[in-house]
């Protein structure tokens, strides 16, 4: 049988795209010989030309001149490895009004511009392909779209940032300080100089929001998403929760009950050390999915770099080629916006068990202070353990973890327990997430 030659062109010669080109380069007589496509590398645009890249491009590939891709008919396939939003938005447009179908491992640009991008590509009888946005080489999209098609999802939990996991690993194993993890992460290259949408949990929501709209069938917006981040995670915290018997990890969350309405949110979590997700340690990720048919499914691997996340682009080029992508696209169908907000859940109805650490003055009443606000917020106390030691104004750390409660009642007791002569300081507040194992 002859060959298929499919022609592919790259805007964006950075990490990602000097990965794919390789990938397209070195191994294309084994995709031919696996597939039958030939895959050929059209050209690489970028505005710089000059700087060393990991793979050497045949001559007259790389080039400044975005035209020359989008005016070559021969070109089925773009691949936009641009990053950022704006000006990746504007090269994905492009090339879909010139009849290119779009490959992209741009998270941040579908997070924010993904409905506007899909209707357009619909208007033009193009498909995007986006696998690499959510977690590097992990195969998390094509299996929400296709493998568990026939399940109702009901939820899924995420460790989807291999920065932050690995800092709260590193925290967690050798008991470093929030600033020590980060400079190591930083020294190793799992962390960026400015590590800010990594640690601020951006990063994570921008998957979310991803992740969700397929598997919840509905047009999500980052705004749906609450977020915090880890940056103001203490040792002492990881630590004294490890001794209630929870491991701190920072999850996306994404959560359907029986009557649709769906919860979004991205935050540090307490789990239990016996979960599935406690055991991902270092720069890895890994997704729990609970399916109505399938149950429990986990997927697990590298969810970032500059292989990896190739990888995954280069299976959605020979996905598109295949002329899968396309039916996939076609098919994908999620309730409009309007809708989809009226069933977002906000967090302050979000209910959860949580752990509280008070620094608490080491004299008579201070039980039946704190204890009193949290009754009077409907909050019960499951467990507590105060530890020796003097800390500010004599005082000493006193953990709590509650029964579940709505965040709303923890918010405002949050706010009276701050007020309290006999506390030192702002109370600390981890939610704490009870994962339902599949367990015969």
């Amino acid at each position: 049988m002859a060959e298929q030659v499919v022609r592919v062109g790259i805007v964006g010669f950075g990490t990602v795209g000097a990965g794919v080109a390789r990938l397209l380069i070195e191994e294309s007589d084994s995709i031919a010989a696996r597939t039958g496509l030939r895959l050929e590398l059209a050209c690489v645009v970028d505005i710089d030309t000059q700087s060393d890249r990991p793979v050497r491009l045949p001559e007259g590939v790389l080039t400044t001149d975005l035209e020359r891709l989008l005016n070559d008919d021969s070109i089925q396939i773009g691949v936009e490895t641009v990053g950022g939003t704006e000006a990746a938005k504007e090269v994905q447009l492009k090339m879909l009004a010139a009849g290119k179908h779009v490959v992209t491992a741009n998270k941040a640009l579908l997070a924010e511009f993904g409905n506007e991008l899909y209707r357009a590509a619909h208007k033009n009888n193009r498909c995007i392909a986006f696998e690499a946005t959510c977690a590097g080489g992990i195969p998390i999209v094509s299996a929400i779209r296709s493998g568990l098609t026939a399940n109702n999802i009901e939820a899924m939990y995420g460790i989807v940032n291999g920065t932050c996991n690995y800092i709260l690993s590193s925290m967690t194993a050798k008991g470093e300080s929030f600033a020590d993890a980060l400079a190591e992460a930083q020294s190793k290259g799992y962390a960026e100089a400015d590590p800010t949408l990594d640690i601020s949990g951006v990063d994570s929501a921008h998957k979310l929001a991803i992740l969700a709209s397929i598997a919840f069938g509905c047009e999500i917006a980052l705004e749906d998403i609450f977020v915090e981040g880890i940056d103001s995670i203490s040792k002492d915290d990881i630590r004294y929760g490890g001794e209630m018997g929870y491991c701190l990890k920072l999850l996306a969350i994404g959560h359907k009950d029986e009557v649709d309405k769906i919860s979004l949110r991205v935050h540090p979590s307490f789990i239990g050390k016996d979960s599935s997700l406690a055991r991902v340690d270092g720069p890895f990720n890994a997704i729990s999915i609970f399916g109505s048919a399938v149950g429990q499914v986990m997927f697990y691997g590298r969810g970032a770099g500059m292989m990896p996340t190739a990888s995954a682009v280069v299976a959605d080029i020979i996905d598109v080629a295949l002329g899968n992508s396309a039916t996939t696209f076609r098919h994908l169908h999620m309730r409009p916006r309007n809708e989809a907000q009226e069933l977002i859940e906000k967090i302050d109805d979000c209910t959860s068990r949580f752990y509280i650490r008070l620094m608490a003055k080491d004299e008579p009443g201070v039980v039946a202070s704190y204890s009193k606000i949290l009754g009077d917020h409907m909050i019960s106390i499951s467990g507590a353990l105060q530890h020796e030691g003097r800390g500010p104004d004599n005082t000493v750390p006193v953990v709590i973890v509650t029964h579940t409660t709505q965040q709303k009642n923890m918010t405002g007791a949050l706010e009276d327990l701050a007020k309290l002569d006999v506390i030192s300081g702002e109370p600390v507040c981890i939610r704490i997430v009870d994962i339902p194992e599949d367990k015969d």
